[in-house]
């Protein structure tokens, strides 16, 4: 059964009205199509499965976008050893509830990963946008996100973050769903990585894969926030 555009901007907005949310979190990491064991080698965050928000909206200048509220630091945390080139998957406790992009980013850690607080730069190496075959948009909204690493990045221990952008709400603040594993790559090779951006710093609010608002008749393109996937 397919539901007209004017239908789901309706339901979405008496789910908003009525203070309905489908919260989840980025909860595991492993190595190939595994599932792995809840927060062994990702950061474990303070606020449940809850956006990373602050009073009344995301502040894109917080430095809980790096690795969502709590995850400055590793503690306890694991470090994954990878071979570059090698495929992870990260896996949620729910499928991922609200329409929007999903992006893969890494960044180098000085020394350990588990010490670094991801001040440094960050590259992009994977998206998941909206599929427009069908004639409307068609989103990756999954319990779990396969890729790889790319096979040229230097050896060393990096952040490996993943992120939910949730647009589901027109006229309101995207909600932003984060986590951090942490990953240590072997075999890797000497390609520095570009473009990198900081973070906070990559996302504007004027962004349009922002402000876009997914249920109008001419929503037929995307362009996910943030730098351009690299590749090696």
């Amino acid at each position: 059964m397919k539901f007209s555009l004017p239908g789901v901007a309706a339901v979405a907005a008496a789910l908003a009205a009525q203070g309905v949310s489908g919260h989840y979190i980025f909860q595991s990491l492993a190595a190939g199509s595994a599932k792995g064991t809840a927060f062994e080698y990702v950061r474990r965050n303070t606020n449940h499965n809850s956006p990373v928000t602050g009073d009344r909206s995301t502040d894109l200048s917080s430095p809980d976008l790096r690795c969502n509220v709590g995850g400055a630091t590793g503690g306890s945390t694991k470090t994954l050893t990878l071979n570059a080139g090698d495929a992870f998957t990260f896996t949620l406790d729910q499928a991922v509830y609200h329409q929007g992009p999903v992006s893969i980013y890494m960044s180098k850690a000085p020394g350990a990963a588990a010490d670094y607080n991801g001040s440094g730069p960050w590259f992009k190496i994977k998206d998941w946008g909206p599929d427009f075959s069908s004639g409307q948009a068609v989103w990756t909204m999954s319990d779990r996100y396969t890729s790889n690493i790319p096979r040229c990045i230097p050896s060393g221990e990096y952040l490996l973050r993943i992120q939910s952008l949730a647009i589901h709400n027109p006229g309101a603040t995207p909600q932003w769903y984060i986590s951090c594993g942490q990953v240590k790559v072997q075999g890797g090779g000497n390609t520095t990585p570009s473009p990198t951006a900081s973070i906070p710093g990559a996302f504007r609010a004027s962004d349009p894969g922002y402000t876009a608002n997914i249920y109008t008749p001419d929503f037929k393109s995307y362009t996910v926030p943030g730098p351009a996937v690299f590749a090696c």
